[in-house]
């Protein structure tokens, strides 16, 4: 009769697993998202964080004449700019890191715990950039549509018929659509139904759904409320008289545009910190360089026929 516990003859997996070095990873962050938007946009640097934005003053006022072959008069004109034009002043992401130095000193093999802390927190913050460039009631895309650039859903789901009317009101070099991926999977539905699947385009090594010729780029800053989002049509570059994106240059501590990074010190509990910001805004040179197209429902399923011919 064999025995309950029967004596190994080798050593045990159990046992082993007390002499191998497992291999970790770095500390991973499941808010981190490709952050789309912040890559599309075309980003000036402002001199002493104001930038102003000149615009034309009554253009349909500007005259000019395609001249006969006679010696009539020609127009006389000029281009007059609006006196108060608007003024964007630079916003700060910012937070203060603390780190004690003895968790550094002592854990910081084979990860240096200080730089996994920086990532970790900087990620946080740029997230946090892209939620501010989109619903920021100053400079946010949804603040800063003109009320002539606003239009509704015709039957409430995103259909092909609604992005049509939607690059009417962007139809100067549209850039990208911009959308919750819960509109994009119902736009998508829509077209199924129509028999007119949207082609993809492949852009910085990622796949996006089409319309037009142009990508639905997918954020999840846009807000879903009681099943309804909204869906924006954006041209972007300063070219172009489009939307821009405006960072600070050259300060202190500079980690990449805009964002700096500075040693704030030792506090007598042996605690340093690290204070981290990122200064930006947005703007919209010109109305028509931005569109939305609101009431938006993403729940709209539909019911197909199981049978063949």
């Amino acid at each position: 009769m064999a025995t309950k516990h029967e004596a190994n003859t080798a050593l045990s997996d159990v046992a082993a697993r007390q002499l191998a070095n497992a291999t970790k990873t770095t500390a991973q962050l499941s808010t981190i998202t490709p952050r789309w938007l912040v890559h599309l946009l075309q980003w000036l640097p402002v001199e002493a964080g104001i930038y102003r934005l000149n615009q034309v003053k009554n253009p349909l006022d500007v005259r000019v004449a395609c001249s006969q072959r006679d010696e009539s008069e020609l127009p006389q004109t000029y281009v007059d700019y609006d006196e108060q034009p608007r003024e964007y002043f630079l916003n700060a992401v910012t937070t203060i890191l603390d780190v004690h130095t003895r968790i550094s000193d002592l854990y910081s093999s084979p990860h240096d715990q200080i730089k996994e802390q920086l990532r970790l927190t900087i990620e946080t913050i740029k997230e946090r950039q892209e939620a501010e460039l989109i619903n920021n009631p100053d400079y946010g895309l949804l603040a800063n549509v003109a009320d002539e650039q606003r239009i509704s859903t015709l039957t409430g789901a995103p259909t092909p018929d609604d992005l049509d009317d939607l690059l009417t009101k962007v139809w100067k070099e549209p850039a990208f659509f911009l959308a919750h991926p819960l509109a994009i999977a119902a736009f998508g539905r829509e077209c199924t139904r129509r028999g007119v699947p949207p082609p993809t385009v492949s852009l910085f090594g990622a796949q996006f759904v089409t319309w037009r010729g142009i990508p639905l780029v997918p954020s999840d800053k846009i807000a879903v409320d009681g099943g309804k989002t909204k869906i924006l049509l954006l041209r972007v570059g300063e070219r172009r008289q489009g939307v821009v994106g405006l960072f600070q240059p050259g300060l202190a501590g500079e980690q990449s545009p805009g964002l700096s990074v500075r040693f704030m010190g030792i506090n007598r509990n042996a605690i340093a910190s690290y204070l981290i910001s990122l200064y930006c805004s947005l703007a919209v040179l010109v109305p028509d360089a931005l569109a939305v197209l609101e009431d938006v429902e993403i729940g709209k399923y539909h019911d197909y026929p199981d049978t063949y011919k």
